[in-house]
């Protein structure tokens, strides 16, 4: 044909046959389109699927295979030949391509993929790697723990081998410092008009006044030492410790208090937590030689069930919060862990026995409290100790009051009963002095016979550790069965366990401790005789 007519004429202009190829090649051309943007879409979205490259080229041969079927549809009506073969020809060309890179390149990729077999069992496979890892990962856990919980045995027989030393030298420690305080005492009243001699007394003095305080301090680590705990508004012994410390610490060192209102009362023994204060108060001193702040702060806290799971010596429940924290030179990670233990210091040789946190460390652990240390090479310490708050009660040590105003003693007759003669000669000695008729025995039964005499004896002063096969605490209870208003004073340089239970004097209770000076054991007489 020398001239070209429409495609229609090819279907003899019929109506049916021109619409049936005309909505056909543009519903098939809508369906190359929509294709076309499932993957594009796909692609878009999906920007960790694999074969991205083949999704794309797919989907412009899908558009080009659309624009084919619509030039079909143009050429019914408009005899566009040569546009339409160009375009076939490109998708010809396309359709090469296409076929080569999905049987070259597709094909062999697709063929390695696994399948939902292969997948299943990879799947098998990870969970079962999944489970010994988990299996691995508890039994590593539990390895720490069994470490942590044989280190914290250690740590508990070293006290409890710090603890026995300390008992078995305490006793005849404290006996001998009794003798030699109390003689200093007398000997200083006598020389106190000859300063060379009063200045050699003075020394004499200082040195049994540090061996005592080193005793209590080994006792208080491994909480041994007799507690009286009573109701206590820490906030009001800290502003007490406050201004006591100032002079202490220095004009360089400033004091800064961060005290809660709503500050629960605790349940502790004042007299020794206001040592422990000045203790971590000193150590933050020493750590700051520059000068730096002092922060003492409290507050109210709840110790829960996962804290307490991650320190195994807690107890949940409501805790007063007392914070000491400095700005100072810090601790270094890894003697943050020996910080607590007996005579271990990082101070120069000289400046320190090693004992002040060690203290602390027990009393608190004694009085059923906790202790936690934070610190960095650098910014500083805070020692936080957690104490049991109070209950609305009265405490043993509150009810033992007693007014010995006009105090008649002449009257009065004390046995005392003291294994050791040299500290049973001083003590008969002293109490003579004070006024009092006396009596002695060295031992239990020598005590009994006593009491079973005729004498009249007013009070009981047995020591609590006593030869004659009972312990003081079992010579009292023998003697108010026999002398049913007889007073009881004891007094020991190591308790054990025959007074104190759980760290605390038994209820009623009336303790002098070893060493002690005549004027403590003249008011603990009174005491105890007008209790």
């Amino acid at each position: 044909m020398s001239t070209f007519s429409p495609h229609g004429a090819c279907l003899l202009w019929q109506p049916e046959l021109i619409w049936l190829n005309a909505i056909s090649d543009t519903v098939i051309a809508a369906a190359f389109f929509a294709i076309a943007l499932f993957l594009a879409l796909l692609v878009w979205r999906r920007r960790d699927l694999q074969f991205t490259a083949a999704f794309l080229g797919f989907g412009i041969y899908i558009t080009a295979c659309g624009v084919v079927r619509l030039m079909s549809v143009v050429t019914l009506w408009v005899p566009a030949y040569g546009i339409e073969g160009m375009v076939k020809g490109v998708v010809a060309l396309m359709s090469v391509g296409i076929a080569a890179a999905l049987l070259l390149l597709v094909l062999p990729r697709l063929l390695v993929l696994p399948g939902r077999n292969q997948l299943q069992q990879a799947y098998a496979a990870l969970a079962e790697e999944t489970r010994q890892r988990r299996s691995a990962e508890a039994m590593v856990q539990r390895f720490q723990e069994i470490e942590a919980t044989e280190t914290q045995v250690r740590q508990a027989q070293k006290m409890e081998a710090v603890g026995q030393l300390t008992g078995g030298v305490a006793h005849d420690f404290n006996n001998i410092l009794t003798v030699i305080t109390g003689t200093i005492e007398i000997l200083g009243d006598a020389v106190k008009d000859r300063p060379p001699l009063a200045q050699i007394t003075n020394l004499i003095s200082a040195a049994a006044a540090r061996g005592a305080d080193l005793t209590q301090h080994l006792l208080a680590f491994a909480r041994r030492q007799p507690l009286q705990p009573r109701n206590t508004d820490v906030n009001a012994l800290i502003i007490d410790a406050a201004g006591l410390l100032r002079p202490t610490l220095g004009e360089h060192i400033e004091i800064e208090s961060m005290l809660s209102p709503d500050s629960a009362p605790a349940l502790i023994d004042p007299s020794q937590l206001s040592t422990a204060i000045l203790n971590l108060a000193l150590n933050a001193r020493d750590a700051m030689p520059d000068g730096g702040k002092l922060t003492l702060e409290t507050r109210n806290v709840v110790l829960d069930e996962d804290y307490a799971a991650m320190n195994n010596d807690v107890k949940p429940g409501n805790y007063v919060m007392i914070a000491v924290s400095d700005t100072g030179e810090g601790i270094p990670a890894n003697l943050l862990e020996k910080v607590f233990e007996p005579f271990f210091t990082t101070k120069d040789v000289g400046k320190g026995s090693g004992l002040g946190l060690s203290m602390v460390y027990g009393f608190v652990k004694q009085s059923n409290g906790h202790i936690k240390i934070y610190s960095e090479e650098g910014h500083g310490t805070t020692v936080k100790l957690y104490l049991a708050q109070a209950a609305d009660v009265a405490s043993v040590a509150e009810a033992v009051v007693a007014d010995v105003s006009g105090f008649e003693r002449g009257d009065k007759s004390i046995l005392i009963v003291e294994d050791d003669a040299l500290v049973r000669e001083y003590v008969v000695t002293q109490i003579k002095s004070l006024g009092y008729q006396t009596l002695a025995a060295s031992n239990a039964a020598e005590a009994l016979a006593i009491i079973n005499g005729p004498e009249p004896i007013d009070l009981l002063l047995t020591d609590v550790i006593i030869p004659g096969g009972m312990n003081g605490r079992q010579l009292a209870t023998e003697a108010l069965k026999l002398r049913p208003g007889l007073k009881i004073l004891y007094t020991s340089g190591y308790t054990e366990n025959a007074i104190v239970h759980h760290g605390r004097l038994d209820a009623g209770v009336l303790l002098l401790p070893k060493p002690y000076l005549s004027s403590d054991l003249a008011r603990m007489i009174r005491t105890a005789l007008t209790s």
